[in-house]
């Protein structure tokens, strides 16, 4: 009987043996996806940290559609003719001048003026393959003043006036000058623009400066008669 008792005893000490590692073998089987799961669980973590920012700034980024094109153009339009009154003065005997002066003063915001001749040129006086032409017998006589029909208003209320014209034998048009003679531009700033096929600015505002000497003069420019809006507004961006 004790025998059987004591059989009986070490079976149940080997039983519970056997479930004490079951239980561990399970414990460790159980704590191992728990653990890596607790991994993957800070790496997953930290990867959602970053990516909210990343989203953030790229729609940031995309939806602000209200930046200019140009900044530089737009930051112009602001600073200069909320504080300053512009005036464009243009001659433009085939409308190539015309085209960038309209440019000019729609992105500015400033008033246009044209410098109209009283004796309108006709094709024959812009032959420049004839010297016996209007145009080449004017540019011939720097004392050539050609008469403009009307006049600007008020110009005393101009602080920046923007002067264009083509480019005739490398100088601005006689009429130019007569353009500039006619008005007192002490205190006042002054920059050329000119348009041509293929000539440079050069010296074509060079008597235009010494007419109105008392104007502080900043630099010119050429284009093209196919320059955008975007462009004309750079070069005035680079020069206030």
């Amino acid at each position: 009987m004790k025998k059987f008792f004591l059989i009986v005893a070490i079976g149940l000490l080997c039983g519970l043996s056997g479930c004490g590692e079951n239980s561990v073998e399970n414990s460790v089987l159980e704590n191992t996806p728990a653990q890596n799961s607790t991994a993957e669980s800070v790496e997953i973590s930290t990867v959602a940290e970053t990516i909210p920012e990343m989203e953030i700034s790229t729609t940031e980024l995309s939806s602000d559609t209200s930046l200019p094109e140009n900044p530089e153009s737009d930051t112009l339009q602001t600073e200069l003719s909320e504080e300053t009154d512009i005036l464009v003065a243009y001659f433009s005997a085939t409308n190539n001048t015309e085209s960038i002066a309209q440019k000019l003063a729609d992105g500015l915001g400033a008033d246009l003026y044209e410098i109209t001749p009283e004796q309108p040129y006709t094709a024959e006086d812009l032959d420049y393959n004839n010297s016996e032409c209007r145009s080449s017998v004017e540019m011939n006589d720097p004392s050539a003043r050609p008469a403009i029909s009307g006049s600007v208003e008020n110009m005393e209320q101009y602080d920046v006036v923007l002067i264009g014209y083509p480019i005739w034998w490398g100088e601005a048009p006689r009429i130019m000058s007569t353009f500039i003679e006619s008005y007192d531009f002490s205190g006042k700033t002054l920059a050329a623009f000119c348009t041509s096929a293929s000539s440079g600015f050069g010296s074509s505002d060079s008597a235009l400066r010494e007419s109105a000497n008392s104007a502080t003069w900043l630099d010119g420019q050429r284009f093209s008669a196919s320059a955008s809006e975007e462009d004309v507004l750079v070069w005035a961006n680079s020069i206030f």
